[in-house]
């Protein structure tokens, strides 16, 4: 009896390592260097300033 509660810890180890050694990894793109930031879309900055159009927030739509 005491051989196959050895067994059985062995095998809930072995089990648990080969479960706990996968990972995953999740790319969301390419890092940006330090100190750039994405420019704000334009929607956003519209609600963010409160205007009415974000035309003004558009780069290459110009009226």
């Amino acid at each position: 009896m005491k051989n196959l509660k050895n067994r059985f810890w062995l095998g809930a180890c072995i089990l648990a390592l080969g479960l706990g050694s996968c990972s995953v990894r999740v790319r969301t793109g390419r890092p940006l260097p330090p100190g750039q930031e994405k420019p704000l879309p334009p929607g956003q900055a519209k609600k963010i300033t409160g205007s009415q159009s974000a035309a003004p927030y558009a780069p290459g739509h110009n009226k």
